[in-house]
């Protein structure tokens, strides 16, 4: 299955292509620019969902829904908001389908026009914010932490699976507040929590940062970002913050009486992330076998394959293994017994390497006899056989050191090829060769603007721990205030 992979290093992007389908994870839809997600990638995303859930959850949030369709009047309410998204809008016109006259299927009906079009939601800002408006009066009310889990439409014309969709998945926060520095402090918490969740989880390093002006969210005041490197050098934004001031307030005329009994509109934030994750995730870790999951969110993380020629045989490893299973699962260890006749050994070896599934057990006749089984690990594609003693204990410490092996083995990666460049002749050299380029901006959005038109890098953050040594603007010379990311991305 391997073999029918395109490699990295002949066609990154290919490969990439390749691995989505081989591996089941999604597939282009009968809807152009929309995908399926395939059962063993919506798992990975009900992981992804699950862990960030609780962790939204722990900080006090909660989880509303809200409609899929946006009036048109609240897109114009906010001017920037509206230029921002006005490209990517799908509308609905009418609401009803008749008969075609001649017979042969259905047309839109002419006379059901709709007084007002209706946006199908490209993010929820304005549907929100003109509900707030009934829920809010006092400071009692406040804050309002409200996230909902759903899909948004972009109309993308140049797509890729995960990556870039016209429909896909996500998670978006809106949230109220009394004052801007809660607003400020919420955004900023959130950011956290996404770093956490792509380092802890995803075994991705990523940087933290604040988005340029020309790349800030439409609407918004800041933009907080995380930022990962993949594994050709490009960039790729994975979750963004977004500190909204009281503009959206101010659309929407979301106002609250305060402690001091002053009338005043509420500061706002919003923040999400997609599933775009999935397509970090294996563009982060994987390689030319395959998938290569981090085990806290692979769909299971150990796979059991008995060998056997004889149905007493395989009696015999079944009665071995379902002691091992419960044991594994106590310790919150999701496991798959293959038991399936119709397949191979060797065939399912290549399939679960394929699919990334983190530790692979192999127990055949001599195993059982001499108390072992045959472990093999994702990550390294090594193998040893172990005693069944405490395998329990065995295959749980070998889970953290997976994972932390492959959050090593990516932060290694980015460490090598992030750079410091002082000259817009060797920015132009060394962006070719990918990775975070630290360069010092005069801070103008046509500089910015400039750069991105020359060599198609952008700005990908504005590091917030980042070294604040002032320098020489890499292509104007004028004064910058400190480096900021450069990078090619997705």
């Amino acid at each position: 299955m391997a073999k029918e992979l395109t490699s990295r290093s002949e066609n990154y992007s290919q490969w990439y292509n390749d691995l989505v389908l081989k591996a089941d994870l999604a597939e282009n839809s009968a809807v152009r620019g929309c995908m399926v997600i395939k059962p063993y990638g919506y798992a990975i995303w009900e992981k992804m969902q699950a862990e960030l859930d609780r962790m939204f959850k722990e900080t006090g949030h909660v989880n509303a829904y809200f409609p899929l369709f946006i009036p048109k009047s609240f897109l114009s309410k906010e001017a920037a908001h509206v230029e921002g998204f006005a490209k990517e809008c799908a509308v609905v016109t009418h609401y009803r389908l008749k008969a075609s006259p001649d017979g042969k299927g259905v047309i839109v009906d002419p006379e059901a026009k709709l007084e007002e079009e209706l946006i199908i939601r490209p993010t929820s800002e304005t549907i929100i914010w003109s509900t707030y408006k009934n829920w809010i009066q006092s400071y009692r009310d406040l804050p309002l932490l409200i996230n909902q889990w759903a899909n948004v439409v972009r109309w993308e014309m140049r797509t890729r699976l995960f990556l870039r969709t016209a429909e896909f998945l996500w998670q978006e926060g809106h949230t109220a507040h009394a004052t801007e520095a809660e607003a400020m402090t919420e955004a900023r918490l959130m950011l956290n929590i996404y770093a956490e969740f792509a380092e802890n989880f995803m075994a991705v390093p990523v940087l933290k940062g604040v988005k340029s002006p020309n790349e800030r969210f439409a609407g918004a005041l800041e933009t907080f970002c995380i930022e990962a490197l993949m594994q050709d050098g490009k960039a790729l934004q994975a979750g963004t913050s977004h500190f909204l001031g009281q503009n959206f307030a101010k659309a929407f005329d979301v106002t609250f009486v305060d402690k001091n009994n002053k009338q005043d509109y509420v500061w706002a934030t919003s923040w999400g992330v997609s599933t775009r994750l999935i397509g970090a995730l294996i563009m982060a870790h994987s390689d030319d076998n395959g998938l290569v999951l981090p085990p806290k969110l692979a769909p299971f993380q150990v796979v059991i394959v008995p060998i056997y020629k004889t149905d007493e045989q395989l009696a015999a490893i079944t009665e071995k293994v379902n002691e091992i299973i419960p044991k594994l699962r106590k310790l919150n260890i999701s496991v798959k017994f293959d038991n399936n006749d119709t397949k191979k050994p060797g065939w399912k070896f290549a399939e679960y390497e394929l699919k990334g599934v983190p530790v692979r057990l192999a127990m055949g006749v001599r195993d059982l006899e001499n108390g072992t089984v045959e472990v093999a690990r994702r990550d390294t594609l090594t193998k040893e056989t172990v005693s069944l003693e405490n395998i329990e204990t065995y295959i749980a410490d070998l889970l953290d050191n997976i994972q932390k092996n492959i959050f090593q083995k990516a932060f290694d990666y980015r460490t090598t090829v992030t750079r410091d460049v002082n000259s817009y002749e060797e920015f132009k050299e060394e962006i070719e060769k990918g990775g975070f380029l630290m360069c010092h901006w005069d801070g103008t959005p046509e500089t910015e603007e400039r750069i991105k038109e020359e060599t198609k890098a952008t700005i990908r953050c504005i590091p917030i721990d980042g070294d604040l040594t002032e320098g020489i603007c890499m292509y104007s010379g004028k004064p910058s205030a400190q480096r900021v990311v450069f990078a090619r991305a997705y």
